[in-house]
């Protein structure tokens, strides 16, 4: 795993990187161009989950008072009433599955948005999104594994904001892998969206990838190499 020696605030001012040692071995796994579709997501799922709490660890939460087998103790909770994970279709879905995992109760949204490949911009295509009543008053989880260019990201929350009225401050973005490129262009648009990651990588390159990267997630995830 890389990232580079910059203080993280100076990539975007709500980023977060996650903490966890077993990033950096799973990670290994994860980027060599050999590994079959299933020793992938095998690898990919353990990577999520982790992120999935660290995502979920930064939801408003409140102290409370609980009963253990020996005892009263303090204790914290989540104090959000309501929660909705929302996948960018495709690659998001696997994100999405660790999140749900973890918070079975979450309600779920979706949008499907695409890369114009056959342009040099590779600019972001809105196909599709469906959010279950009431979203508005929801805290959000929003989930896809790469941040390149960050295009597909600024629509996703362009939508959310103008067709179902969230608040961006409600918007919570988790990500597998990111790239400078891809947080300065969140940060102009949205500093106050809280980003949370677990590996920031050195750069894109020229075909708008990310370098080291590891490749399609999607695509590798999926088994549609």
């Amino acid at each position: 795993m890389s990232a580079p020696s910059k203080n993280t605030s100076s990539l975007h001012p709500n980023l977060v990187v996650g903490p966890s040692k077993a990033y950096s071995t799973i990670f290994t796994e994860m980027r060599k161009a050999d590994n079959s579709p299933i020793v992938f997501a095998s690898y990919a799922r353990r990577a999520m989950r982790l992120l999935a709490e660290d995502a979920i660890a930064e939801l408003p939460t409140k102290q409370t008072q609980i009963i253990t087998p020996c005892g009263p103790t303090a204790g914290t909770e989540l104090a959000v009433d309501k929660i909705c994970a929302i996948s960018i279709i495709r690659a998001g879905d696997s994100l999405l599955q660790a999140v749900l995992e973890c918070l079975p109760e979450a309600h779920v949204g979706k949008i499907l948005i695409q890369r114009n490949e056959a342009s040099e911009e590779k600019e972001p295509i809105l196909y599709y999104s469906k959010m279950p009543p009431n979203v508005e008053n929801m805290h959000i989880l929003l989930c896809d594994p790469m941040l390149a260019t960050g295009g597909s990201a600024l629509c996703a929350i362009q939508t959310l904001r103008e067709e179902y009225g969230i608040k961006a401050e409600n918007i919570i973005f988790a990500n597998m892998i990111c790239c400078p490129e891809g947080l300065k262009a969140m940060a102009d648009a949205h500093p106050e969206i809280k980003i949370v990651t677990a590996c920031i990588d050195e750069k894109l390159n020229e075909e708008k990838y990310i370098v080291p990267g590891l490749g399609d997630y999607g695509d590798r995830f999926f088994n549609t190499v």
